[in-house]
């Protein structure tokens, strides 16, 4: 069974239609890059699957046990959230509000938590830092940490390496594919198409519907890899 499918799902703000009559399912152990041009709706399907905008119409169903509140969700950075006054362990901490339900304080199991994913993305010695006071790419590791306190199932990622440099990004990706190498199903939006192709095993590539959901290898292959990088090679 698949671990999230969707069927005929279109989804959309007022007047502007979104995501259309799209079909797809993502299998355990995925390591899934949804790529396509500004305004394709490749953020607007992401929150589509966590529950945040219903789908106008189709369906989105969980399967192999998945819930909702068990998927850990890195989101777009946004300028105030780069400067939000707590410490990395508070910041890392609060990944695991979906698992409190309505307990008024964190056990002592979750805050074994927090500290089993700092050390895992090796941030452990930052734990006390100020969030605000980080480098980008140490603000990332923090939020990677955060989605991971939410799951051990699946993450979704929404453009996780923008404004990172060169080595940072690839320090980045190098812990995505050790996550899905550990067994967390991926699913990562991303405008680095060369990047995309050549870490995640599948490739979903849209403009408000699907033009393309398969393995990369085939992907880059495709005329359409070929075209979204203006004639370069995908290889």
């Amino acid at each position: 069974m698949a671990l999230i499918s969707c069927k005929e799902v279109t989804m959309g703000y007022e007047h502007q239609l979104a995501v259309d009559h799209v079909s797809f399912d993502i299998e355990v152990g995925d390591y899934v890059a949804i790529v396509g041009e500004n305004g394709s709706g490749k953020s607007t399907l992401l929150k589509g699957l966590l529950g945040l905008m219903p789908p106008r119409s189709g369906t989105i169903s969980y399967g192999d046990g998945l819930k909702r509140n068990m998927i850990g969700y890195l989101p777009q950075q946004t300028v105030v959230q780069r400067d939000f006054p707590a410490s990395v362990y508070e910041v890392v901490l609060s990944g695991c509000l979906n698992r409190r339900g309505l307990k008024p304080f964190y056990t002592a199991a979750e805050r074994k938590i927090a500290m089993a994913n700092l050390e895992r993305l090796s941030i452990g010695d930052l734990r006390k830092k100020s969030y605000r006071g980080l480098s980008g790419g140490q603000q990332q590791r923090v939020l990677l940490a955060r989605a991971l306190c939410a799951t051990e199932r699946l993450l979704l990622l929404d453009e996780p390496v923008t404004g990172l440099d060169p080595v940072v990004t690839a320090e980045m990706y190098g812990l995505i594919r050790h996550l899905n190498q550990e067994g967390i199903t991926i699913l990562m939006v991303s405008h680095d198409i060369n990047c995309a192709v050549h870490n995640a095993s599948k490739i979903l590539h849209m403009d408000t519907q699907v033009l393309f959901y398969g393995p990369s290898a085939e992907y880059r292959k495709s005329e359409l890899c070929h075209r979204f990088l203006g004639g370069e090679s995908c290889d």
